[in-house]
């Protein structure tokens, strides 16, 4: 069963959100909105209280400050984009990036290979990385070391990819000013230094329809047409059929598979037109094009092959 999914469609929705609270911790937002709650009716409306408070609050913009971007996917280069449209200094660090998307990005920031030098270098730093094995507690204690003192941390990738005990830690002897993240710990909702939304990043209505149409039109290339893309468990494999009919198969990744398939191909007299077979892990995936017709007996014979799991003929 090939299952899908859909990078990017709540992407914007993501950074829209990481702006707004980058914005709303570097100006001393929720404090200050945490304090004019506290006020009686009286002292909200007395000019003097409201002006005499508001100079604790006063924070820096972020016009000319660096900001550093881990992670330069879907959501991180949005916010590359962003964050050099609003004036900040950006540098970025993504070894996994392909070089197209570098070269693209470029343009608006400054790629970092070592990620400990931008976390020395940026006032503000954003993560936007996977939570996976090798990303678990990606920000911890040593990470945090490495950055600037009095310096800002945002978090709207996943919980899991900071170590939250360090950051704690952080906050509490300055290394970090302030901390927002999507993902809150019950230690850091008792301060003001934090600002926190409850995983709401990706919780726009918009988000919900781009998903939603981007997973209807990948099911349907695939059903109608043998295409994969954005696939979580099969290689991406799609290209523009001919009018004739396609063989598509599912089978493990071994040496002699393509040889067996194209055997019984040529066998039945077929030429193919084009043919393109890419592999995951052990699973691979191939597509035949043919200009002729093709009788469901040549799909039924591939599907004997000893590591064929599935087996298609659209026409």
């Amino acid at each position: 069963v090939a299952v899908f999914n859909c990078p990017g469609g709540n992407a914007n929705a993501v950074k829209e959100l990481t702006l707004a609270a980058m914005i709303m911790l570097v100006r001393n937002g929720f404090k200050a909105m945490t304090w004019v709650s506290k006020l009686s009716d009286e002292e909200s409306t007395a000019g003097k209280t409201v002006e005499k408070g508001k100079e604790q609050f006063r924070g820096p913009e972020i016009l000319g400050k660096t900001i550093g971007v881990i992670g330069a996917g879907a959501i991180g280069g949005r916010m590359i984009k962003a964050c050099d449209d609003l004036g900040m200094k950006v540098i970025a660090n993504d070894p996994y990036l392909s070089q197209a998307k570098k070269q693209e990005l470029s343009q608006y920031c400054t790629f970092i290979d070592d990620v400990n030098e931008l976390l020395k270098t940026a006032d503000i730093v954003t993560v936007h990385i996977p939570f996976n094995a090798e990303n678990k507690a990606f920000i911890n204690q040593e990470k945090l070391d490495q950055m600037k003192d009095g310096s800002y941390l945002v978090n709207y990738a996943r919980g899991q990819v900071v170590d939250n005990d360090a950051i704690v830690k952080a906050l509490d002897s300055g290394k970090l000013l302030g901390y927002a993240t999507d993902f809150p710990t019950p230690e850091e909702m008792q301060r003001d230094d934090v600002i926190f939304t409850p995983h709401l990043g990706a919780g726009t209505p918009e988000a919900d329809i781009n998903c939603s149409v981007m997973a209807a039109h990948e099911t349907m290339d695939y059903i109608e047409n043998g295409n994969i893309t954005n696939s979580v468990n099969l290689p991406n494999v799609s290209f523009q059929r001919t009018e004739g009919p396609r063989i598509c198969i599912i089978h493990v990744n071994k040496v002699g598979m393509l040889d067996n398939m194209i055997n019984i191909v040529v066998d039945a007299g077929l030429n193919i037109e084009n043919l393109v077979n890419k592999a995951k892990g052990d699973i691979a995936y191939t597509i035949m094009d043919f200009e002729t017709d093709v009788n469901q007996s040549v799909a039924d014979e591939i599907a004997k092959i000893e590591g064929v799991i599935k087996t298609r003929l659209l026409k």
